[in-house]
């Protein structure tokens, strides 16, 4: 069902664009952005759609509070009870619902191309297989990575990795090299890739391959993050919900005294971790806003929230300590399941930023200059935490001491009290000014970011491909 249209009749006449995005708020808001910023810089309509699976009363507000002239549209629900009863990884349910929705994607576009003003299609990173659909339609194909060159070039080099490589990522003598990124050792590499045996697996070769259908590449990134590599994938190569009560809280504290702690849309921790979060932060005596979610089951993999997390029944505070939240009353807010991160990280009170190491996190808490605490889950976060630790040094990592990958309370109480106060924090805070001056910078009219999506945009309205 369309939703948002426009009876502007200059708005009709407008070149449009379609942008899919893969299931996920994670995903969604960052596609829905390039969607309005291509309207209000650069006067296009816009459409922007979604997969049935990803249905929520917080997408729906959210899609709805885009300008009048950026739509919306849901794909009709495609079969995946057979991938869910067989207990299909995330990257399989992604990919197979974006296959399975080709033959609806094509019937849209078609609709969307009928007053002749369809300019292009854009596909975030699970959705390559639409892209030659796109293109089949006559209609110019772009892929919107919204993680970061690392990742990109991961993908890219994916297909020839398959070939070379002996064993799986983990066991790799030497850490994995790409051109112009920091060599990850291969136990850093996302999840998904460590077992070349099974089905996500070989779905992320894939990807990598069907990559190279699109007729440009969209990266949500800036060069000065990421410089080396920004000047390698530059040369050619053939081939918003309501507002919660914690912005208040936050106004009530000191300046940069506020650790904020998320795992993001669709991360959560198993309950032993969760505990020894908990113990962490308390023992720190620093004060805390945590946006918690219920855990996940023991062994269960930690994205489990990704397609159903906003409709947990379970209510996440329940699970902390006993006597927890009392003993941290004073200097410490717990808050169920969402937080408006924005708005947090950009509020004078906050300090540092405990996250996933997701790309959007990472993005928006750099564009606020706030230093990070890196404790990835899954997906390339780990591949961001070695960047944001070593390369770009505005992050620090817990030490893993405890079996099965657990980080103990100790451990999370010295990096939280390094972070807040120490030299080597405030070194970060330092680094993190600079490149959110460099972020700001590249999106103003003269920056590299404004330039290059005009660029773009030129080439959709002259049909010069």
């Amino acid at each position: 069902a369309m939703a948002g249209e426009s009876d502007d009749r200059g708005a009709a006449r407008a070149p449009h664009v379609a942008l899919l995005s893969s299931p996920g708020m994670g995903h969604v808001v960052p596609v829905a952005e390039l969607a309005r910023r291509l309207h209000a810089e650069h006067g296009f309509t816009a459409t922007v759609v979604t997969y049935a699976s990803s249905d929520s009363a917080a997408q729906r507000a959210f899609l709805a509070s885009l300008p009048p002239v950026v739509g919306s549209a849901s794909l009709p629900a495609v079969p995946l009870d057979d991938l869910v009863a067989a207990g299909a990884a995330i990257e399989k349910l992604l990919s197979v619902e974006a296959q399975r929705s080709v033959p609806a994607l094509a019937a849209l576009l078609a609709g969307l191309g009928k007053d002749g003003n369809l300019v292009a299609f854009v596909a975030d990173l699970f959705g390559a297989d639409s892209l030659q659909t796109a293109r089949d339609a006559g209609v110019p194909a772009y892929l919107f990575f919204p993680s970061n060159l690392l990742m990109l070039s991961l993908m890219l080099h994916l297909p020839r990795l398959d070939g070379e490589l002996q064993g799986e990522f983990r066991d790799q003598p030497e850490p994995i090299r790409l051109p112009g990124c920091v060599a990850v050792p291969g136990a850093d590499i996302l999840q998904p890739l460590q077992d070349r045996t099974s089905d996500a697996y070989r779905w992320m070769v894939h990807h990598g391959e069907r990559y190279r259908d699109a007729d440009g590449i969209l990266v949500n990134t800036f060069d000065a993050i990421e410089p080396n590599a920004a000047a390698i994938l530059r040369q050619p190569e053939p081939g918003r919900p309501p507002v919660t009560g914690c912005i208040r809280w936050l106004d009530t504290q000191p300046d940069k005294s506020v650790l904020f702690v998320s795992f993001g849309s669709g991360g959560a921790l198993p309950a032993a971790q969760m505990n020894e979060l908990a113990r962490g932060l308390e023992l720190s005596g620093q004060r805390f806003l945590w946006v918690v979610r219920s855990p996940t089951d023991s062994g269960a993999d930690p994205g489990a929230n990704y397609y159903d997390g906003s409709k947990s029944k379970d209510y996440p505070l329940k699970f902390l300590p006993s006597g927890f939240l009392e003993r941290t009353k004073e200097v410490g807010l717990v808050v169920p399941s969402w937080a408006p991160q924005v708005r947090v990280l950009g509020h004078r009170a906050t300090g540092a930023m405990l996250t996933h190491c997701g790309w959007n996190s990472v993005l928006e808490s750099v564009m606020h200059g706030v230093p990070m605490i890196a404790w990835p889950l899954y997906a390339e976060q780990r591949e961001n935490a070695v960047m944001l630790h070593e390369e770009t040094k505005v992050a620090l990592r817990p030490k893993v001491r405890g079996a099965d990958g657990m980080i103990l309370g100790e451990d999370i109480t010295k990096v939280v009290n390094d972070i807040m106060n120490s030299e080597e924090g405030d070194a970060m805070r330092t680094k993190v000014a600079e490149l959110q001056k460099a972020a700001r910078s590249g999106l103003a009219a003269s920056g590299m970011s404004h330039k290059t999506l005009t660029e773009v945009v030129r080439k959709w309205k002259e049909r010069t491909f």
